[in-house]
């Protein structure tokens, strides 16, 4: 096995070729004076099983993946896989108004168009913040949603103690935080919002008992932080001694993570290295977990052995 990661994942790719004890591409990459970028992979694919580790988090980086697993394919690649830890466009994942563009699909069209590796290409993506876009590829592509599951049960035990409840931002998660809180044999919360106006809405109550309790709410992505701001004060009014968070993936744009911590309402924020950003920012009251061993573990599979929308 043949693993490269673009630029903004050097810091997985390294991680799970070290519990791979698999070889790491090398890539040769500048930037000409008018902003093109020149790639080139320096280590052979020729009939080699190769992996390419990176999220879409921004339109560049989306480019590079592509361009990267085309040169990949190009180079002789007996098999292709992608890994995404992170799918971006997952909110423009469907049209409301006429004339929306859904990026999401047109983004998975577009790495769908990648040329066939000699036994075919393949993508694994992380917690997906909408299950549904896996089935936005095409082209006889394999995908595989896995679950981070067992890495957030282990951050959710260790930061909820002995007694703890684990609860959602909002009703919208409440399903899949009722089946962690199940496998973790705890109660789950969920806050009731209703909406004040057409872009504000308030906790109107919370469903569970927590006074007394530490809460550490889960949701599957952190982005400005407002909802889960707004559901930790409503846990902290209904008399929890303390909230914590815990997310896959971590976004944290502009100054979202100095608005969580100067709230005072969390005690400790924890997310996976799914996203680059968490690994810039981590400290003192941002932990990060890493998803390298479960990616790793999915990549013991050999590519052919891949089901085609496969979820687990």
């Amino acid at each position: 096995m043949l693993l490269f990661g673009t630029h903004a994942y050097s810091h997985l790719e390294s991680a799970v070729c070290d519990l791979l004890g698999a070889e790491s591409g090398e890539i040769e990459t500048r930037t000409f004076p008018d902003g093109e970028r020149y790639l080139r992979i320096a280590t052979s694919c020729r009939d080699r099983d190769v992996v390419l580790i990176g999220g879409t988090i921004s339109d560049a980086d989306t480019l590079e993946l592509y361009d990267l697993a085309c040169g990949v394919v190009h180079g002789g690649a007996l098999s292709l896989t992608l890994v995404i830890p992170f799918f971006g466009y997952s909110t423009m994942e469907r049209a409301v108004k006429d004339g929306e563009v859904v990026t999401a699909k047109s983004r998975a069209c577009l790495l769908s168009s990648i040329p066939a590796a000699g036994i075919g290409n393949r993508v694994i993506m992380l917690d997906l913040h909408v299950s549904g876009i896996e089935y936005y590829f095409d082209r006889d592509v394999r995908t595989e949603h896995v679950y981070a599951k067992p890495v957030i049960k282990d951050i959710v035990r260790r930061l909820g103690g002995g007694d703890f409840v684990l609860a959602c931002t909002d009703a919208g998660r409440a399903k899949w935080v009722e089946s962690l809180a199940n496998d973790l044999d705890v109660d789950a919360a969920f806050v009731y919002k209703r909406r004040v106006s057409d872009v504000r809405t308030e906790v109107a109550g919370v469903s569970a008992h927590v006074r007394g309790k530490h809460v550490v709410i889960y949701d599957d992505m952190i982005r400005t932080g407002s909802s889960l701001l707004g559901a930790a004060a409503a846990y902290h009014q209904a008399g929890a001694t303390s909230v914590a968070a815990v997310a896959t993936h971590g976004l944290f744009p502009g100054d979202a993570l100095t608005r969580l911590r100067s709230s005072g309402l969390l005690s400790r924020v924890v997310c996976t290295d799914s996203h680059p950003r968490a690994i810039e920012l981590q400290d003192d009251f941002l932990e990060v977990a890493s998803v390298a061993p479960l990616l790793a573990e999915r990549l013991r599979s050999r590519p052919e052995e891949g089901r085609a929308g496969g979820q687990e």
